[in-house]
């Protein structure tokens, strides 16, 4: 887990579902014994993953400490405000700057006053060109998948920095280069930013984070002082639409500069591959500027928005902050010229062997065995092999596989199992029985049954077993009977029925102790005869001695009577 990079995995909550893999467009993530994580240096930070998480696994670096620290060194932290705030924050303008100045901040501007600079730059820049393909580099995103996937289109992105870094210089020409800028909005992408330019924003927040921290700090809305503060050092105008799709493309169309230029807007980072793909931007004879945002729906629908409203009361909300001015200047007043360096993420190449070794580790043999079913998350088997050779990807994430060796393992377990073994559905219909049940119980029909590809499959419980009650009453208890030396006609069985699926599948292990009770009756009645045997031997032997006992008595009486007579006569 690396909390230094913007996003990162929960492994504890992390459960091999593979999702994020599936909505990644760059794969930038790698499965290690079930879990998913981030690989920064493919990683575009465009959120996907975060909002497609089931279980909430993958989290966003959590930054508010970092600002709290600017209070503590008692610094002067100004906000920028990025213009989507008012589709997401159900509170009034002075409301929401008072609510950030309650947390600490000095002052609190709008994002959209830097976006209001880049419109006017943009056109003037494409005034300058008679021809040619313009890319917005206002969402980082964007920029950071043509720098890493598709280079050859740097070239055409405008040489200009976002909305959010013109205005933390617009606010330091005004206010002081010692001041420190806070920028607040939805997008995660802005963290990488923040980090790749401290010298003018700190930290970038989230809405969630911000959520979260005015709950922390339990400030209620009735405790503030004043509800009437202001935007410094004026509120945006049309540079609020930056918040929607197409938004930027609306405050160009007011500039004069742009009366002959074509103006696109593409929305997700799978439309702009689409609309570059098979393009030779030298060819064109036109002027062509693609506002290009990686969230469809805009800034508004980032990933951090954080917000229950429907999307046409967040548009709404939007533009009823908007407000127009008579005039669009020519020239801006703030501009941050910025070079974007190439820096491509390499996409491995293999041979045919070495796929055909990879694609054997999860059972695909031959170009058939191929499903290309996107279950493991990548679009294609072969894609999925790639990702096994470069360790970012396990034998475990294709499903039909592991199915496939379950499906074995299972069989070869009934098949080898001496006891017989039957499942059957809530109708009390066999779906599942092996050898040994068949021939336990179908024997006069083993031949007819073993010749069907599906076997017993099919037919029904009751009209093969005399003691189908069980599995009713299994079926419709859930609960595991256990019957010992079960008798059933001339035979004894020991059965075993438990639930697979509640009320609706069960099943049984029935082995036939018959012969093994049988044994053990011989071998007791042997016993008893042995025993019968001994105890009338020694009943025997017993009275033998008791009379020979009586003969040895009298004898001896006898003789000492005499030898007392004798002894007497003596005397006299």
């Amino acid at each position: 887990m690396d909390k230094l990079y913007p996003v990162y995995t929960l492994n504890n909550e992390c459960h091999d579902c593979y999702k994020c893999v599936r909505e990644c467009h760059v794969k930038a993530i790698s499965i290690q014994n079930g879990h998913a994580s981030v690989i920064p240096h493919k990683c575009i930070a465009c959120g996907d993953c975060v909002k497609a998480c089931p279980n909430n696994a993958k989290r966003v670096r959590n930054d508010v400490d970092k600002v709290k620290n600017l209070f503590r060194a008692q610094q002067e932290v100004y906000v920028s405000l990025a213009p989507s705030w008012s589709g997401i924050f159900d509170y009034s303008t002075g409301t929401m700057i008072a609510l950030l100045k309650k947390l600490g901040f000095k002052h609190v501007s709008e994002t959209a006053l830097g976006a209001q600079e880049v419109s006017i730059e943009c056109a003037k820049i494409m005034k300058e060109h008679d021809k040619g393909l313009f890319i917005s580099s206002a969402c980082p995103v964007v920029v950071d998948y043509i720098r890493l996937y598709n280079p050859k289109f740097l070239q055409n992105v405008v040489p200009i920095a976002s909305p959010a870094l013109t205005h933390a210089k617009m606010l330091k020409e005004i206010y002081g280069n010692h001041i420190r800028v806070v920028f607040i909005g939805p997008c995660i992408a802005k963290k990488n930013e923040s980090d790749s330019n401290p010298e003018l924003i700190d930290v970038a927040l989230t809405f969630e984070e911000l959520k979260l921290w005015l709950q922390e700090e339990y400030i209620s809305i009735d405790d503030l002082e004043s509800k009437d503060e202001a935007f410094v050092p004026e509120s945006a105008c049309e540079g609020s639409l930056y918040a929607l799709e197409g938004g930027m493309n609306e405050t160009i169309k007011k500039s004069e500069n742009a009366n002959d230029v074509t103006l696109l807007n593409i929305s997700s980072i799978e439309n702009l591959e689409k609309a570059l793909k098979g393009l030779d931007a030298n060819l064109l004879n036109k002027k062509i500027f693609i506002e290009a945002l990686a969230c469809n729906g805009g800034c508004l629908a980032g990933p951090c928005n954080s917000s229950k409203k429907s999307e046409l009361i967040r548009i709404s909300d939007v533009l009823s902050k908007v407000k127009t001015r008579d005039e669009i200047p020519n020239e801006p007043k703030t501009v941050v010229e910025k070079e974007y360096l190439k820096v491509p993420v390499e996409k491995q190449t293999y041979s045919f062997e070495t796929l055909s070794e990879a694609l054997k580790k999860i059972g695909k043999f031959s170009e058939e065995d191929e499903l290309n079913c996107g279950g493991c998350g990548y679009n294609t088997c072969r894609e999925l092999a790639s990702a096994l050779i470069s360790g970012e990807a396990e034998p475990s994430m294709c499903v039909s596989y592991m199915r496939k060796i379950a499906m074995q393992k299972a069989a070869a377990m009934l098949r080898c199992m001496p006891s017989a073994i039957v499942m059957v559905d809530k109708d009390l219909k066999i779906v599942e029985s092996n050898e040994a049940f068949m021939k336990m119980f179908c024997q006069d029909m083993i031949d007819i049954f073993s010749d069907r590809p599906e076997g017993l499959n099919g037919a029904c419980i009751d009209r093969i077993v005399d003691f189908s009650d069980i599995f009713k009453e299994t079926l419709k208890t859930s609960k595991d009977i256990h019957k010992e030396h079960y008798p059933v006609k001339n035979r004894l069985y020991d059965i075993s029925a438990f639930t697979i699926e509640k009320n609706e599948l069960a099943g049984a292990i029935i082995t036939d102790v018959t012969q093994s009770e049988l044994g053990r009756e011989k071998i007791a009645q042997k016993a008893h005869e042995v025993i019968n045997k001994n105890i009338a031997i020694v009943q025997e032997i017993a009275c033998l001695l008791g009379e020979h006992m009586v003969e040895t008595e009298l004898l001896l009486s006898t003789i000492a009577q005499d030898y007392e007579t004798s002894e007497g006569g003596d005397k006299k």
